[in-house]
């Protein structure tokens, strides 16, 4: 049997009125499914395919590009562990989207949804209002606020992307 990516339900949206905190774990939640749900049922092959010449960006390239996203924002910037890129490497950068053609999607998928999950319980209990030092900000720190909004910056970005790519794939 030939593998195809999962489908995946959308929860309802969460009470408007809830707080900060709960909204920003709304949208983000929703920008994780859009992605999932843009790679529903397509095969290994489909999900490698370039569809959009000239660009070499593909589906999977996405959903390996969001796992490290998520696991360098929450877990290595934010969590301030001392963690591996995912998919890159100090001689190969840009591993996530480039080393698309042997990989294995179905793995790739659990490694996202495991980085998640994992990002969801490093911010768990956490204050928006937390610093943490980030060289690359003007002020010198990011506080979990500015990383939520930024991930979730990510997933819109690129989710446009994987619209295109979806539907020059098979029209849906």
């Amino acid at each position: 049997m030939t593998w195809t990516a999962p489908t995946i339900e959308r929860r309802p949206r969460t009470n408007m009125a809830d707080t900060e905190l709960a909204t920003l774990r709304d949208f983000l939640y929703r920008q994780r499914t859009y992605l999932l749900m843009k790679c529903a049922g397509l095969t290994a092959g489909q999900l490698k395919t370039a569809s959009a010449p000239p660009s070499s960006l593909t589906l999977l390239g996405l959903v390996r590009h969001m796992a490290e996203i998520e696991r360098f924002w929450f877990r290595v910037k934010y969590g301030q562990l001392d963690l591996p890129d995912i998919y890159s490497t100090p001689e190969l950068e840009g591993g996530d989207f480039g080393l698309v053609a042997d990989a294995d999607p179905e793995a790739d998928f659990a490694t996202l949804l495991a980085e998640q999950e994992a990002a969801d319980a490093v911010t768990a209990g956490r204050d928006l209002a937390e610093p943490v030092a980030d060289d690359g900000a003007p002020t010198g720190q990011v506080n979990l606020r500015w990383v939520y909004l930024h991930v979730i910056e990510e997933y819109a970005q690129h989710n446009g992307h994987a619209d295109v790519i979806r539907e020059r794939l098979d029209r849906s």
